[in-house]
């Protein structure tokens, strides 16, 4: 196993040789010998990480002239003004829901049939936060 401990892109294309000598255990003389030439390239995932920004370098361009383009005509879209109305209508539920008594609390004027259990108060908390 041969691993490059220093990866850097600047070593990129750089071409290493390695020497591999075969020989007994018992004895010196070299049995043979091979040369492999090893070229240290990007992974895939690099390669595809440097197509992707240059693709967002790209778009921002294309996005920062499109934006001096239409900087000067007038916008003819309305702006939204606030948040929506069913999303004010399901706080307005949820903060209802918390007022309303516990499941268990004997002296109340509200029927029994709008007192919530604990879960059902908790859901509401949640989606109201």
């Amino acid at each position: 196993v041969i691993r490059h401990r220093d990866v850097r892109a600047s070593y990129y294309g750089v071409i290493d040789k390695f020497r591999l000598q075969v020989s007994e255990q018992s004895q010196r003389k070299a049995l043979g010998k091979k040369e492999i030439i090893a070229t240290l390239l990007p992974s895939a995932k690099e390669q595809q990480q440097k197509e992707e920004e240059e693709k967002r370098i790209k778009e921002h361009l294309t996005e920062s002239v499109f934006f001096e383009q239409t900087l000067c005509q007038p916008e003819n879209r309305t702006a939204s003004s606030g948040p929506s109305l069913l999303t004010v209508f399901l706080g307005i539920v949820c903060i209802v829901a918390l007022m309303l008594p516990t499941l268990g609390e004997m002296e109340s004027l509200v029927p029994l049939y709008l007192h919530l259990s604990v879960n059902q108060k908790l859901v509401a908390a949640y989606v109201l936060g």
